[in-house]
């Protein structure tokens, strides 16, 4: 919950369910998320942002707190995802977190140049993905102070 008791959101795009699953379990068993939307795809993950098609109800598509996006997605790469999210201006102050697989030089300093607040690396040992998630999602739901977005509201 944030300080008015409104329920934290988490945006997670995330085309592998086996990392989603992890990073849902780790999440509730830590109690640091009380929503999660899981998109598959960066399209999916562009239609919700900007609440067209099936996620054009803000009821039912609220505004995430944090944004947590894997590079390599099918549809619309991760990458690009980020530069329509953070080129919006109702939409840049959402924090996105990319939570990839990829150490590649080249894609940490494309996220960071498309203004990723955090790059994380997935760690291939499950414990490690766990406490990376914990971490993760006490620092950006818990500690960290959010701006009012555009919509949080409504």
């Amino acid at each position: 919950m944030d300080m008015n008791g409104a329920p934290l959101c988490i945006l997670l795009v995330e085309d592998n369910e086996d990392h989603a699953e992890v990073v849902r379990r780790s999440f509730k068993s830590h109690q640091v998320a009380n929503d999660i939307h899981h998109v598959t795809n960066g399209q999916a993950a562009l239609d919700y942002l900007f609440r067209r098609g099936d996620y054009s109800d803000h009821d039912t598509s609220p505004r995430p707190h944090v944004i947590v996006l894997d590079l390599r997605l099918p549809k619309v790469d991760g990458l690009e995802v980020l530069r329509e999210i953070k080129q919006d201006d109702d939409l840049r102050r959402i924090p996105v977190v990319v939570l990839t697989s990829s150490q590649g030089e080249r894609d940490v300093a494309m996220a960071y140049d498309h203004h990723a607040n955090s790059y994380l690396v997935k760690p291939l040992d499950f414990k490690k993905f766990t406490e990376l998630m914990r971490d993760l999602g006490f620092y950006w739901l818990a500690w960290n102070v959010h701006p009012f977005v555009d919509g949080d509201h409504e």
